[in-house]
């Protein structure tokens, strides 16, 4: 059995937790300065609370982080300056180039950096969601997760593997979604959208639908999305490939960000006007 700490137990990490749980492990969360929702996942998973970082650093021989592409680093320097000594996983949504400066910063204080990329949804269901890990110390990390219902890859020893196929899933993924979101805005300002619907229905026989959904569907994640595209363009960037289009995908999003806090999936009519705003 292993000590594990999930920073931080969204809806993601949650299912993260909930298969090191299934595993037999002991999975913590530190509680300081997380929300109440985060607190009920926490304790309906039965996740052991520990109030600070640094308490939570000095318990746990592995820590996942999983949060928004923009803090990833700032929380692995916060695991630094806790002095935490173990397996580290960023299974973060970041460039490989942002994934291998992470493990520059952590090596010199010996905590054993894993690079990892999630593709899929919350791991609830077998094989829809796949943990591709890379580095020195991937094998040792995949060892902990041999059971339950989340899929774990080696896919090999250098830092930056991993994010680099989450880089390209995602920019296909998620790029293709705010490509159809901003066809859809396009759509409905030039007066053309019905016709448009039409045609793509001609093709492929219920894709109009499809694609509004998706675009409706994305509000929920666009505030992640958006720092999500900009780590694909630098990806693309550092690969000698145009960035711009990642770029402009990012916008797309940022249009539409304030709709996390949405109780409904808001109509389509609204993510269009909001992306048309701007």
């Amino acid at each position: 059995m292993t000590t594990i700490g999930i920073l931080h137990p969204g809806e993601m990490g949650i299912s993260i937790a909930a298969s090191a749980t299934s595993n037999r492990h002991q999975v913590y969360w530190a509680s300081q300065g997380r929300s109440n929702e985060t607190r009920v996942r926490a304790e309906k998973h039965n996740l052991i609370k520990l109030d600070s970082l640094f308490q939570f650093c000095q318990t746990c021989d592995a820590i996942i982080s999983i949060c928004p592409p923009h803090a990833a680093e700032d929380v692995a320097r916060s695991v630094i300056s806790a002095e935490f000594k173990g397996l580290f996983l960023d299974a973060n949504a970041i460039s490989p180039q942002h994934a291998i400066r992470i493990g520059q910063l952590m090596e010199p204080h010996s905590i054993q950096f894993v690079d990892g990329g999630i593709i899929g949804g919350p791991a609830w269901t077998p094989k829809e969601t796949w943990l591709y890990l890379s580095g020195e110390y991937a094998k040792t990390f995949a060892s902990l997760f041999s059971k339950g219902p989340l899929g774990v890859k080696v896919i090999g020893s250098e830092i930056g593997k991993a994010s680099a196929l989450k880089m390209c899933y995602a920019a296909y993924s998620k790029g293709t979604t705010a490509l159809l979101s901003a066809t859809l805005a396009a759509a409905e300002s030039l007066g053309v959208q019905e016709e448009l619907s039409q045609q793509w229905d001609l093709e492929n026989n219920g894709f109009s639908e499809q694609a509004k959904q998706r675009t409706r569907r994305a509000t929920a994640k666009a505030w992640r999305f958006e720092g999500e595209m900009n780590e694909i363009a630098a990806t693309f960037r550092d690969a000698g490939l145009p960035d711009k289009f990642h770029q402009a995908a990012a916008e797309i999003y940022h249009r539409i960000a304030h709709f996390k806090d949405s109780t409904d999936t808001p109509a389509l009519r609204d993510v269009l006007n909001a992306l048309l705003a701007h």
